[in-house]
């Protein structure tokens, strides 16, 4: 800085005649101190412990050089014979540098304020941006074209008020006839009424527009999150999922619909208020300009304040709807140890942080408001001030300042609108940021692929696989198991509980990725295959199958919902349900209710089970599928498994906890503590007296007919 002085002190000095060409000497002195400053911060920017953003040095460099010259010559284009000469020779003068340097902090610190990512460009940016936001709404570019046209024509109408106020203001003054008085009046008028009517059109596509937005945008997000895999569920609550692509999706449409409008409506009168006093007064825009620059900073501090606090607010109220969402899950439970009081108090104080949450934001909201008041009242008073000299030296009519004070007045309202608008659509930039999340998050298991072979034979291998879950620590779930699923044969996977066999089930759906090893289907990798041919060929029934609020008939047919009423009862038939549902009021019509309420539990697995059936699946998987099953259902399974028409082409994987139901398996395996000990048949393993008879004599009724007896010779029961 101290170089910089005594360099720009030397050029004053030097500087030519008034006969001269001050504004090129001016001009070629900015080139010289602009190429000197950017080698000095150069070197800054390269030196040591203080090494500083060299793009931040560059701006500074370009301000510091050009701002005087560029001044200097629009005053002299505007004013030729007014003081920019004069300003031009007194660039050397230390309180001019001064006031030089002080001009380039007060811009550096707008500039960083409301541009922050291109102060330094080396921010994170997150998901959700109002860009982002606004890039959204591009299919619906078209419309938003007719209505920017729409809203420049209103406000052409709006300016047409204060200007011919002004009109009249000069009419009265220079008393000239009534018919020029009367015309002003009637051109008031019309302008009048088309700025209301192209105000009501364009607010009616507008909402139109909104509504379309809002349906095509959360259905985006959900689709996202179907894609996720299944850790991500695990990993994450479903009420905070449910949360945030209800309501907090919700919140952000709302302020959009509202806030984005009058952003958008006002923001275009603005340049078209500004264009309008840029015409009727240079000097006196430049002024009121640099003041609203200052203005400019309220709206983005409390709008990234805002933003903020609708991010925390969405997270506490999606915390409060776990806590219901969990109570209401286990409403039995709670009842049943009588802890309906401590329920209420735990979604109570859950709710109380959010109200919390909730004052501050109403602080914030006042204080955005009072602020641009007092700053607003005191523009009014400088340009009154300042106008008024100009009128004073005959630069300016009188008519002409009234209609300035006017659109200052409509410039100034929609200053507020603007500062109190900017931080809602913040706000909705937040409440959007979990949704952005989950559309750019990268599932963690590869794309499906392409396969979708006609002869499947569903020859299913898992090759030394080892596996762990990410939330379990890393510490391995399964220790090398492999295993072989052979067309028309039955295998059967059981042991105690914890020892691996429900994630040996979702390997083989898919649902995880192996650590090491591979899953086969034919001889190529499960990732091979397209995701829907796979799902319909690899069919799973779980222990506790979930039914959807809907009817019978469209649980049984659900991913298959062009299946025809033939089929379906083809497949409840397969299963022995068929008469039980004839026998209900509505029939295959009849609702489940949510999650299957209305119907029991061996109902629901049967209907799983021709759910998975209807699908004619090449590799079943019954992970404990028929234990509230009863005895006809029961004899029904098993024989559509050992002597259906699909036997021979079939590969089942039985699971069950009851040991008595696998007997008639081709091949038994017998898992501990991640890895299979052993195997063989009922007989083979019966007669091994190892685990897989440990685990016999564990049953109720021990081996049945009660043939195996304990080591000491007696019968357990």
């Amino acid at each position: 800085m101290l170089l910089d002085f005594l360099a720009l002190h030397l050029a004053w000095k030097w500087r030519p005649s008034p006969s001269g060409n001050p504004l090129a000497f001016l001009w070629a002195v900015a080139m010289g101190r602009c190429v000197s400053l950017a080698l000095a911060g150069g070197t800054l920017a390269r030196s040591g412990e203080a090494k500083l953003p060299w793009k931040l040095l560059l701006q500074g460099t370009l301000v510091l050089s050009f701002q005087m010259p560029g001044y200097v010559s629009l005053q002299y284009l505007y004013q030729p014979e007014g003081g920019a000469l004069e300003l031009a020779y007194s660039w050397g003068r230390i309180e001019v540098l001064v006031l030089n340097y002080l001009v380039l902090g007060l811009g550096m610190l707008l500039f960083h304020l409301l541009l922050p990512s291109g102060a330094t460009g080396t921010e994170k940016r997150t998901s959700a941006s109002f860009g982002r936001l606004i890039a959204c709404l591009r299919p619906e570019v078209l419309r938003f074209v007719a209505m920017t046209g729409l809203i420049v024509i209103s406000c052409m109408g709006e300016m047409a008020v204060p200007y011919y106020t002004g009109k009249v203001m000069d009419l009265l003054i220079s008393k000239k006839g009534a018919s020029a008085f009367k015309d002003a009046l009637y051109m008031m008028t019309f302008f009048t009424l088309a700025s209301a009517t192209t105000e009501f059109l364009c607010d009616f596509l507008y909402n139109t527009v909104m509504n379309r937005f809002h349906t095509r945008f959360q259905g985006s997000v959900f689709r996202s999150v179907l894609r996720q895999e299944i850790g991500f569920f695990s990993a994450n609550r479903t009420g905070d999922i449910s949360s945030h692509i209800s309501s907090g999706i919700d919140a952000m449409s709302e302020a959009l619909s509202h806030d984005l409008s009058l952003l958008m409506w006002y923001l275009l009168r603005g340049v078209c208020y500004y264009a309008m006093m840029l015409w009727i007064s240079v000097p006196l825009t430049f002024f009121i300009t640099v003041a609203l620059l200052f203005i400019l900073l309220l709206p983005k501090l409390t709008g990234s304040y805002y933003q903020n606090l609708a991010m925390q607010v969405q997270e506490s109220l999606a915390k409060a709807n776990e806590v219901a969402m969990e109570t209401f899950q286990a409403i039995s439970t709670v009842r049943s140890f009588a802890n309906e009081d401590g329920a209420a108090q735990r979604y109570e104080k859950k709710l109380e942080e959010t109200y919390q949450l909730n004052k501050k934001e109403a602080v914030a909201y006042g204080a955005s408001l009072g602020v641009p008041e007092i700053l607003q009242l005191i523009l009014k008073v400088g340009i009154l001030y300042y106008g008024g000299h100009l009128v004073t030296q005959g630069k300016l009519s009188g008519g002409a300042l009234v209609t300035f004070v006017l659109q200052e007045s409509e410039l100034s309202t929609v200053m507020q609108v603007l500062v109190r608008s900017y931080p809602s659509v913040q706000k909705a930039v937040g409440s959007s940021e979990k949704a952005f999340q989950y559309m750019d998050r990268t599932p963690q298991i590869k794309a499906s692929g392409t396969l979708a072979p006609a002869n499947l034979k569903g020859h299913m291998k898992l090759e030394n696989i080892w596996f762990s879950y990410p939330s379990n620590g890393n510490s391995p779930v399964l220790k090398g198991v492999s295993l072989e699923l052979i067309p028309g044969t039955v295998t059967a996977l059981v042991g105690p509980s914890g020892s691996g066999k429900s994630t040996v089930v979702a390997l083989l759906q898919r649902f995880y990725e192996p650590d090491q090893g591979q899953v086969v289907l034919d001889d190529e990798n499960l990732s091979e295959y397209e995701h829907h041919f796979l799902h319909q060929k690899v069919a799973l029934v779980s222990q506790n199958p979930i039914l959807f609020a809907r009817s019978l008939r469209a649980n049984v047919a659900y991913g298959l919902e062009d299946q025809s009423q033939e089929k379906v009862i083809q497949a409840t038939q397969r299963v022995g349900i068929h008469r039980f549902i004839s026998t209900m009021s509505h029939g295959y019509d009849t609702s489940a209710g949510e999650s299957g309420k209305l119907i029991s539990g061996g109902q629901k697995q049967a209907i799983a089970l021709a759910r998975a059936l209807i699908r004619n699946p090449t590799v079943l998987i019954l992970d404990d599928a028929t234990s509230a099953l009863d005895a006809e259902s029961q004899q029904q399974l098993e024989k559509e498994i050992y002597d259906g028409e699909a036997r021979g082409s079939r590969s089942v994987l039985l699971i069950s906890h009851r040991l008595r139901n696998v007997k008639r398996a081709n091949l038994i395996l017998v898992m501990e503590d991640g890895e299979i000990r052993e195997k063989g048949t009922y007989r083979e393993l019966e007669d091994k007296k190892g685990l897989f008879w440990q685990l016999l004599q564990k049953q109720p009724n021990g081996a049945e007919g009660g043939r195996n007896s304990s080591p000491n010779g007696n019968n357990r029961h």
